[in-house]
C-alpha cells in the first residue's frame, strides 16, 4: 500500500533530509534521500484542487492517444506477471507531478505506487546521471507497468521542468526583496494545460488565468476588432462578466492604462515596455489608480527579470515558464 501521513502546509526543504550513497557495480552512484523530521504527504496540499474525475479523464486521453489502435504487441510479449518497477531521478530539479503519475498507473489498473520518504512535491532534489535518486516503487501486472511507463515518465518530466524554472524564478524575485508576483501565462501545451499549471503553483509561481473562461482580458487584437476603443472593450465586456470576473486590458502605452483604469478595467498589462519606460509609467499610473493592478510581460526572461523589477509592478508574467523550460530526467526500470 502507497504511504502517507496527514495533510500539512509547509513542504519540508532539503535541509530537513539527510543523504546516503551507494556505489553500483559498474562504479555509478545512486543516493538515497531520508527525511530527518516527518513528512506530510508526498503529494503537494496543492493536489487538492485537482479533481480525480477530470484528471482521471485527461490520463485516460493520454494512454488513448499513445495507443489508438488499441493493441499492446509489447504488452503481450512480457505478458501479466506481476513485477516491481523502480522510479529514478536523474537529474537536478523541483520534483512535481505525482498526482498525474498516480492517475496513470490507476487507470492502467492492478498498480501499487510505494513512494520513497522523501519523494515530496516542492523539494528540490540534487540527482544527476552519476547519483541518480530512486524515488518510488511499481507494483503490478508487468505489462500495465510498461504501458502506463512513457506517459507517467513524460507527465513527470514535465511538470518537474516548469516548477523547476518557476522555483529558480520565484527565488530571484525574493533575493531581490520584490514584493509582486512572478506568473506564467495562457501559453500552454494544448491538452496539457492542467500540469503545466498545476507545475507553476508547484514552483510557487502564480497561474495567471486558467482559461479564457476565468479573466476577461482584452488584448490588441480584442480592441482593434471592434473598432478601436478600448473604452467601449471594457464596457461590453463589463456587461456579460457582471462583478464575479476581472477583466484585465494590454496596453502599449501610459495613455492606454489611463483609458482603460478609467473605463473599469481590474488589471492593466504594460506590455512590451523597456525596464526604464516600464518604472516610469508603472510609477505615474499607479499614483493616479493604486488599486489597479499593473502587470508587466512582453519578452520577459528570468535572466532579463531583475530589470523590470519596481514597487510600482504587481505582477511580472513569462511565457517561457511553460514554452521554454527544460525536462527534468526520469527512469522507469523493472527490477531485475
Amino acid at each position: 500500500q502507497r504511504t502517507k501521513t496527514s495533510a500539512k502546509q509547509d513542504i519540508p526543504t532539503m535541509a530537513d533530509q539527510s543523504i546516503s550513497s551507494t556505489t553500483t557495480a559498474n562504479g555509478n552512484k545512486r543516493q538515497k534521500i531520508t527525511p530527518t523530521t516527518p513528512s506530510s504527504s508526498h503529494e503537494s496540499p496543492l493536489s487538492s484542487l485537482l479533481p480525480p474525475p477530470q484528471v482521471k479523464s485527461i490520463v485516460s486521453a493520454w494512454l488513448q492517444d499513445d495507443m489508438p489502435s488499441h493493441f499492446d504487441v509489447g504488452g503481450y510479449v512480457v505478458g501479466a506477471d506481476v513485477q516491481k518497477a523502480e522510479l529514478w531521478m536523474k537529474s537536478p530539479g523541483v520534483f512535481a507531478g505525482v498526482p498525474f503519475f498516480d492517475a496513470v498507473f490507476d487507470v492502467c489498473g492492478g498498480c501499487v505506487i510505494e513512494w520513497e520518504g522523501a519523494a515530496i512535491e516542492g523539494n528540490h532534489i540534487p540527482a544527476s546521471p552519476s547519483n541518480k535518486i530512486k524515488l518510488a516503487t511499481v507494483t503490478g501486472p508487468v505489462s500495465h507497468l510498461l504501458r502506463g511507463e512513457r506517459t507517467a515518465l513524460n507527465t513527470l518530466s514535465r511538470c518537474s521542468g516548469v516548477a523547476t524554472l518557476s522555483r529558480k524564478c520565484v527565488d530571484i524575485a525574493k533575493s531581490n526583496n520584490w514584493h509582486g508576483l512572478v506568473a506564467g501565462t495562457r501559453k500552454t501545451t494544448p491538452g496539457f494545460r492542467l500540469v503545466e499549471k498545476y507545475g507553476l503553483l508547484v514552483g510557487g509561481a502564480a497561474t495567471h488565468r486558467l482559461d479564457l473562461s476565468q479573466m476577461v482580458m482584452l488584448k490588441d487584437n480584442h480592441v482593434w476588432s471592434c473598432g478601436g476603443s478600448i473604452a467601449e472593450a471594457v464596457k461590453k465586456a463589463r456587461v456579460v462578466s457582471g462583478f464575479s470576473q476581472n477583466i484585465e486590458v494590454e496596453c502599449q502605452s501610459l495613455e492606454e492604462a489611463f483609458v482603460a483604469a478609467e473605463a473599469g478595467a481590474d488589471v492593466v498589462m504594460l506590455d512590451n515596455f523597456t525596464p526604464e519606460q516600464l518604472k516610469k509609467d508603472a510609477a505615474t499610473f499607479k499614483a493616479k489608480y493604486p488599486h489597479v493592478t499593473v502587470e508587466a510581460s512582453g519578452g520577459i526572461t528570468m535572466e532579463t527579470m531583475p530589470e523590470y523589477f519596481s514597487e510600482n509592478v504587481d505582477v511580472i508574467s513569462q511565457g517561457k515558464l511553460t514554452q521554454g523550460y527544460d525536462c527534468v530526467d526520469y527512469s522507469l526500470k523493472i527490477s531485475h
